[in-house]
């Protein structure tokens, strides 16, 4: 089941708030602020974020289970953990990046722990 999580959207401007992932090469920011769950997200000259992540809007969904969600699907990039409690891989579905995310109940963003 994919529940909507975020929007990301590439900016080569930098926004207030920034926090930047030096493992990924980007600065992200707007997430926690937007009522539309809108991440903006800055990257650095060398990041090794692929092309059509740096280029194009993405959407993402959280999953109950990422290893079952990626299967028969074109991974982009692998699966990771940008932060406590959360795995996320990037898939290709028909040339668009889409995020796929597994966190772990109570862990800061999870959509089924924060109020309607």
């Amino acid at each position: 089941m994919l529940r909507y999580h975020h929007l990301g959207i590439p900016t080569t401007e930098s926004r207030p708030g920034e926090r930047h992932l030096p493992e990924f090469g980007m600065h992200v920011s707007g997430y926690d602020t937007s009522p539309f769950r809108i991440e903006w997200m800055r990257f650095d000259p060398d990041s090794p974020m692929p092309d059509l992540v740096q280029q194009v809007p993405h959407v993402a969904f959280e999953v109950d289970d990422l290893a079952a969600a990626l299967e028969g699907r074109e991974v982009l990039i692998q699966p990771n953990r940008p932060s406590p409690g959360v795995r996320v891989a990037f898939v290709i579905d028909d040339g668009a990046p889409v995020e796929l995310m597994q966190i772990d109940a109570g862990s800061p963003g999870a959509t089924n722990d924060e109020p309607e």
